[in-house]
């Protein structure tokens, strides 16, 4: 590899479209831009009758707003470098731009996993205690819930750029997806990428791994509350028994 190549390499990526047929790449358009404007619209819809619907000013609403929100701000991260490789067919991306990208969509990855936990706990919340329900996840609450999945996904995925960018690239420059991935972007390096793996390794365990744990923990408890309410409702009397046994 001469010395041209390498610095070049250094300074952008090759993204992949679809591997094995890049004949076909234009015609992944269009399904592809029916399912962004499908999402966007989708999400667009829970967002404008949520807003509109005063009855729908409640707590478990409020995190559904927070999903689809996430779910529209995941899917515009990865729609500029999808379009300029289906549309334009133009898969060179620089090397800030990829590593902009690459922050965004792994730190709304980590929101929508701390939404996810969210909705589960708002769940725990009404099943367990119906009554106090609205005055526990008061509208302050919710807020402080929002800024403290913010804040944790900013923070969790704030280093990865760093990370990234102390690493040479001299080898290839193809990476193996349409956007980009601090997985993807760290196999090309010409270092060891000790300290990216095992960063990498801590953060899938503490926030993807944690969160599912979280969320089957609550369900569990959840069907756990349900069904003791149920064979509680079951082994009671009805009262009309009792009426007929106090009268006989």
């Amino acid at each position: 590899m001469n010395l041209s190549t390498s610095q070049a390499n250094h300074h952008s990526f090759l993204l992949t479209g679809i591997p094995g047929m890049p004949d076909k790449n234009p015609w992944m358009a269009f399904p592809l831009g029916f399912l962004y404007t499908l999402t966007v619209l989708g999400n667009g819809t829970i967002l404008a009758v949520i807003k509109v619907d005063q009855s729908l000013h409640e707590p478990m609403y409020y995190f559904l707003s927070l999903l689809a929100l996430t779910d529209v701000s995941l899917s515009m991260s990865t729609l500029p470098t999808m379009l300029s490789i289906f549309w334009f067919n133009a898969p060179e991306i620089s090397f800030d731009a990829c590593i902009t990208q690459m922050f965004f969509i792994h730190g709304f990855g980590v929101v929508e996993s701390g939404v996810l936990v969210s909705m589960a706990f708002d769940r725990f919340v009404a099943i367990r205690d119906p009554l106090r329900y609205a005055s526990i996840l008061t509208h302050d609450v919710i807020g402080k819930i929002g800024i403290a999945v913010l804040t944790r996904a900013f923070c969790v995925v704030f280093p990865v750029p760093f990370l990234i960018k102390r690493l040479p690239f001299c080898h290839s420059n193809v990476l193996s997806h349409s956007y980009c991935l601090h997985q993807d972007a760290m196999r090309l390096a010409c270092a060891s990428t000790r300290v990216n793996s095992l960063y990498g390794l801590i953060i899938v365990i503490l926030t993807l791994g944690l969160d599912a744990l979280i969320i089957l923990f609550s369900y569990v408890l959840i069907l756990k509350m349900v069904l003791s309410i149920a064979s509680r409702l079951s082994s009671s009397p009805p009262k009309q028994n009792v009426k007929e046994a106090e009268s006989g």
